[in-house]
């Protein structure tokens, strides 16, 4: 069922889009949950919540993307019974990409825009060693690196071995990807980098223009994960209404 792999954030009784979120590496669907009380009545927010973490804590997480594609993509048809968008926060970004181009060869389906945030184009080969298989001190300490984890939260041990497990797996999404040259895709791209983010650059995100015939780029204030200031969703909430054509609640 795809209430296992989606969490609905104020489920909508009758949705005309549907907006399809990919977390980052370690991300859970909790991230999205405020996102729904921005959004008009007409978009319901289907957040992805991968094996690892959030309520499925205590499943064991995927390691390769090649392995995640047929388990997710199944359950994630239903929801495409109507019109619907897609956006990725860097490895969810990656995920969204194979997961566009697994529906458009099998299914002829595309989701009418797809938004990508902190996340180098999937061609590009890695500029950085793996850090998956580290040991944990080692892999904790490039953790820092990425400012995405409070410190409250690195220093804690009885936490960090919780959450390890998820966050070496999707790492390993990351760094065990490789890929396959296709088609475009055929909905348009938007790209949004961070003006402070070191691990993806505006080169990087700029180069998912080679994916789509209609691709746009837009810089955002703050560091890898600006997705988390509070203005970024209303951002994203203005592109999602105008490209759709809805008008905001009030």
């Amino acid at each position: 069922m795809s209430e296992k792999w989606v969490a609905y954030f104020h489920p909508r009784s009758h949705p005309k889009l549907r907006l399809l979120c990919f977390p980052h590496a370690g991300g859970s669907a909790r991230v999205f949950y405020k996102w729904s009380e921005l959004l008009p009545s007409t978009v319901e927010v289907c957040a992805l919540e991968l094996p690892g973490r959030g309520r499925r804590l205590f499943e064991t997480p995927f390691t390769s993307i090649d392995l995640l594609l047929p388990a997710l993509g199944p359950e994630l048809l239903p929801l495409l019974d109507i019109p619907f968008v897609c956006f990725g926060h860097s490895l969810g970004a990656r995920i969204a990409f194979e997961f566009c181009r697994w529906l458009q060869k099998i299914y002829q389906l595309t989701p009418q825009h797809f938004w990508v945030a902190a996340a180098r184009a999937p061609h590009l080969p890695s500029d950085t060693p793996p850090i998956h298989g580290l040991p944990d001190p080692d892999f904790i300490a490039e953790l820092r690196r990425y400012s995405g984890t409070a410190e409250e939260v690195l220093n804690n041990p009885e936490l960090m071995s919780l959450m390890l497990p998820a966050l070496k797996a999707d790492f390993s999404l990351l760094e065990t990807y490789r890929y396959r040259h296709s088609v475009r895709l055929d909905c348009p791209i938007t790209g949004f980098w961070g003006q402070q983010d070191d691990i993806a650059t505006q080169a990087d995100v700029a180069a998912w223009q080679q994916h789509t015939n209609a691709f746009s780029l837009e810089s955002v204030p703050g560091n890898h994960f600006f997705t988390h200031d509070p203005l970024f969703p209303e951002r994203l909430l203005s592109k999602l209404t105008r490209f759709t054509c809805i008008k905001p609640s009030s």
